[in-house]
């Protein structure tokens, strides 16, 4: 079980029968809005309230890294396309969607739709 804390830190909850163990994964320093699983649960997007998306890779047990940053509007909400885990959409407040590639954060394609977006 992931989930995260108000002040930003992801933690893992390892649960097994009545007894669970505790770890933190990642501190990023900013309230974190959503967690998304890649299909294959392979790597995880972090969403902030400040709207930057960094990935953390549970098997490799190391630290977030800070895939897209916040600009001119804040990321509203990021996911994966499927199928696979190489590329993510996100939209932003002012309704920019946007395509990246996961290994290095290159927007690929965007498209303005011209509305302010709300969840």
């Amino acid at each position: 079980l992931y989930f995260s804390a108000q002040e930003g830190i992801l933690f893992f909850y390892h649960i097994k029968g009545l007894q669970y163990e505790m770890k933190i994964c990642a501190d990023i320093l900013q309230p974190i809005s959503s967690l998304i699983f890649s299909p294959d649960y392979t790597v995880l997007l972090l969403v902030t309230d400040q709207g930057t998306v960094y990935t953390y890779k549970p098997a490799h047990s190391g630290e977030a890294v800070k895939l897209l940053d916040a600009c001119s509007s804040c990321f509203l909400a990021a996911d994966f396309l499927t199928p696979g885990n190489k590329y993510c959409v996100s939209v932003t407040i002012s309704g920019e969607v946007q395509v990246w590639f996961l290994e290095d954060g290159t927007c690929l394609s965007k498209l303005n739709i011209d509305i302010e977006v709300h969840v």
